[in-house]
């Protein structure tokens, strides 16, 4: 039997390849997004309007999708949003709207959805996170906050549902070829002591993006979720991700180390 799933966020990056994929496969596939308007006979999957930040969108968005399906067999969580900039720089109403979308957006959303799946007792929630949510980085505190905030929840919200058989999954990726870069929110405070940093850093992240893989093993790592009975909580994904958590884990020094120096020849 065919699986049905939502992702959030599906009209562009990780969301829409993955979206595409599965429904070539044969999964009935509803996407979201905040306009899906836009991309009216451009996808071949059902997009519905959703705007995870806004809660009466959340409830409109749950109330609708019900009426277009039976039953819901996997939630990708993938909607979300990049805040950049030196810590001490970054506005902090820009820090809080990291949280509100990457964070509270997220958990508002798996939360409507979670009646429906303990009445079917059945259920996989897969959560897009990052790999800087498990080890952080420079120039993305607020995004690497709300990765670590989210990781969080999930771990322990898988323990809640184990007994309703709704399995939790994280995917980290580290770098790969998406918008999210391009769409990143940029600090705009300007303080002298961080210049020569700033610029270091920024070069350290636009050389990690210039050097970043297609995202196609990304999707295949989704796709292996779904298709599992047993799924794995953490799944890092991308060239060295086993080497960083090891090195962080095992010889932090060292870890901490190879991130300065790497900074510091961008």
């Amino acid at each position: 039997m065919s699986k049905t799933i939502l992702i959030t966020g599906a009209s562009s990056g990780f969301g829409l390849m993955l979206a595409n994929d599965l429904h070539q496969a044969g999964f009935t596939v509803i996407g979201t997004s905040r306009q899906p308007e836009k991309y009216q006979g451009k996808i071949p999957f059902k997009l519905l309007q959703l705007d995870i930040d806004d809660d009466n969108s959340i409830k409109i968005f749950t109330e609708q999708l019900f009426t277009q399906v039976k039953q819901l067999d996997v939630l990708v969580n993938n909607a979300g949003f990049m805040v950049t900039g030196i810590a001490e720089e970054t506005e902090i109403e820009k820090g809080r709207q990291q949280f509100e979308t990457n964070f509270w957006g997220t958990v508002k959303v798996t939360n409507a959805l979670l009646p429906y799946f303990r009445k079917q007792k059945s259920g996989h929630i897969i959560t897009v996170s990052s790999i800087v949510g498990l080890i952080g980085q420079p120039n993305l505190s607020y995004y690497v906050a709300s990765k670590h905030a989210v990781e969080g929840f999930f771990k322990s919200l898988r323990f809640e549902l184990k007994q309703f058989n709704i399995n939790v999954s994280l995917v980290e990726p580290r770098w790969f070829k998406t918008n999210i870069g391009h769409n990143a929110v940029a600090s705009t405070g300007n303080i002298a002591d961080y210049d020569l940093y700033r610029k270091q850093v920024n070069a350290f992240i636009q050389k990690g993006l210039d050097e970043a893989d297609e995202p196609d093993e990304v999707v295949k790592t989704i796709t292996k979720l779904i298709n599992t009975n047993d799924p794995k909580l953490s799944n890092p994904v991308g060239k060295m991700t086993g080497m960083i958590l090891f090195l962080q884990n095992y010889l932090p020094k060292m870890f901490e180390s190879s991130i300065l120096k790497s900074v510091e020849t961008a």
